[in-house]
Order: structure tokens, then C-alpha cells, then sequence
């Protein structure tokens, strides 16, 4: 994933309120971006696992999670890279109800989102928990397009894109904090889009 221009602002004109700072809406169609090459990866070979400082790991094959009681996500995605997607609908699981059975330790504040190629992104807790953050495998009512994660990636669309890992494949519960691929190489440790929280010290 090529990185943000600071300063970018967009296209010139009346600003919708759901634009973060930076950012413009991309329309129709949006942009694949990837930090690896796209795998192919069958649903009967897809599994998740919650592990880590949790009092029971527990994974979930494809048809496992699909029995789990579903959620929905309606609303705006953005990317780092400046541009923004308005109304977009995902289904899945909520990550709420994968940490419910795996439980997560008291001292438990953070998370490693691990993908199947091998990228990592850090979370806080806080981000992925009380309706902000789930497993997805569908987009707009259809199967996730491999190029856009699927069968399955995490989406936590109140931050930057690059949090939302593609091909998710763990989710391991830390009680402190560690950088993932990206936070490694300059970017935010959050990535709040409000906040513009692009880069280190942004």
C-alpha cells in the first residue's frame, strides 16, 4: 500500500460532513490496495483463531462462524490513502461475539490482527469491542471479493483502512502494545481519520 501525500484535501468544493480532513469520496467503485500479493484461499481451508491472553482460545472454521449469530455494518469506509467510500454494507460476525467465548483476560488491552499472508495490524481493545469492529465475508450482499479480503478480513471502520486487515486469519489478545507491518514502517499507531492520525507523531 503506497503511502498518504500530506496535505492532500481532496476535490475542490462543498465538503460533505461525513468526509474526514483530507479525505474525498471515491464514488463507485474503490481502490485495491495491498501490501502483499492477493492469496487464493478457499472457504473450506479459511479458519479464525482468538488466542493469546484469553482464559479459552477457540477457533472457527468457515461453516462454524457462519452459525454464529450474524451483524451488520452500514455506514463510511476511509484509507489512509485519502480516499473515503460512503454507505457501504458489510456482513459477518461481530468481534464482540468472538471474544465472548474466548474471554479475554483482565489484563488483556490489546490486539494482533494477523492475516493469512502474514501481515500484522495493532489495535487496542477498546477499538474492537462494543459494536466497533467485526469479521466480515460479505459486501453489499454478495461474497468479499479476494481483492478486497475475502473470504474474510476484519473491518474497524472508524479508523484507516490499513486497521481493517485483509485474509484475517488471528486475532491475538496482548496485554501491551506491539506494532504491526505498517506501524513498523511510519504509520500511526491508531489511525484515527478524524484526527488525520496518519504518520508517527501525526
Amino acid at each position: 500500500m503506497p503511502g498518504p501525500t500530506r496535505g492532500f484535501l481532496g476535490r475542490r468544493g462543498d465538503r460533505d460532513p461525513r468526509l474526514p480532513p483530507g479525505q474525498y469520496d471515491v464514488g463507485g467503485d474503490w481502490p485495491v490496495l495491498t501490501a502483499e500479493p492477493t492469496p487464493r484461499i478457499a472457504p473450506e481451508t479459511w479458519s479464525i483463531t482468538v488466542d493469546g491472553a484469553v482464559e479459552s482460545p477457540t477457533s472457527w472454521t468457515w461453516d462454524e462462524a457462519h452459525r454464529l449469530p450474524p451483524s451488520e455494518y452500514r455506514g463510511d469506509i476511509h484509507c489512509v490513502t485519502t480516499w473515503s467510500k460512503f454507505d457501504t454494507r458489510f456482513g459477518g460476525v461481530s468481534v464482540d461475539t468472538l471474544l465472548e467465548a474466548a474471554r479475554p483476560t483482565a489484563d488483556a488491552h490489546f490486539v494482533m490482527a494477523t492475516s493469512r499472508t502474514g501481515y500484522t495490524t495493532n489495535l487496542s481493545l477498546e477499538d474492537v469491542t462494543g459494536g466497533k469492529a467485526w469479521v466480515v465475508w460479505e459486501f453489499d450482499g454478495k461474497p468479499l471479493p479476494v481483492e478486497h479480503g475475502g473470504p474474510v478480513r476484519l473491518l474497524v471502520p472508524h479508523l484507516y483502512f490499513w486497521k481493517s486487515a485483509k485474509w484475517i486469519s488471528r486475532l491475538t489478545l496482548m496485554n501491551r502494545d506491539q506494532p504491526g507491518f505498517w506501524e513498523q514502517n511510519g504509520y500511526h499507531d491508531r489511525g484515527d481519520p478524524w484526527r488525520q492520525q496518519r504518520y508517527q507523531g501525526d
